[in-house]
């Protein structure tokens, strides 16, 4: 790192949320409530390392398993399994605190990403709606799949709209789909990361915490 650096010299952090933010991968523990998690998971793995290149389809074949479940399996996950991974509000707040500006943007759900964005004061969010009827998922997602050029689009949409420019954005994820994103940050971070992500990601935090980021400035 560039000596006399300083968090305040940073505009914009993003963040990928499951896995990255949060401990728990949301739809493989959905799958879980209904008994497919193995199937799911089978396929998130597959995502993640980069080996499924499409990140939509396999997406869409994901959701596909989860119709028929009860909307309440979302609200469980919630309040059951998920977890912020460690350092994550010391990170955020004190980002904040230094006029950082904190985006969440996810492959998945609008039902956990609205809750972790009111939960820790967050600027925005943005992830996949899922399709719910009659109390019921559907097995479909609503509009556009959140891919990786999304999360690319919408980090460099975020950082114009707050005045960032590239070297002062510090993104963080640990999937393949979160590459494109990475690629637009001065601060790129690979948080507990897939190897292809490691390998393909100038920054790592392989042991510490998420506020491990913040030992890299100096205050």
């Amino acid at each position: 790192m560039p000596a006399g650096l300083k968090l305040a010299n940073c505009k914009v952090l993003a963040m990928d949320m499951d896995s990255t933010l949060i401990n728990i991968e949301c739809i493989d523990e959905i799958a879980g409530v209904v008994g497919v998690k193995d199937k799911v998971s089978e396929i998130t793995e597959a995502a993640m390392r980069g080996e499924i290149k499409d990140f939509s389809e396999s997406l869409r074949r994901r959701v596909a398993l989860l119709e028929g479940a009860p909307a309440g399996a979302l609200d469980e996950v919630y309040e059951e399994k998920l977890r912020l991974n460690p350092g994550a509000e010391r990170l955020i707040t004190t980002a904040q605190a230094a006029g950082i500006k904190v985006l969440l943007v996810s492959g998945g759900f609008t039902f956990f990403t609205e809750r972790l964005r009111a939960r820790l004061n967050l600027d925005s969010a943005h992830a996949n709606t899922l399709e719910i009827e009659n109390g019921v998922l559907t097995g479909r997602v609503l509009g556009h799949i959140l891919d990786a050029d999304a999360k690319a689009t919408h980090l460099r949409e975020f950082a114009r709209t707050h005045g960032a420019s590239t070297d002062q954005i510090i993104a963080m994820g640990d999937g393949a789909n979160d590459l494109k994103m990475l690629a637009n940050a001065g601060f790129p971070v690979a948080y507990h990361a897939k190897p292809l992500v490691r390998q393909q990601t100038r920054y790592a935090l392989n042991v510490s915490g998420l506020d491990g980021v913040l030992n890299w400035f100096e205050s």
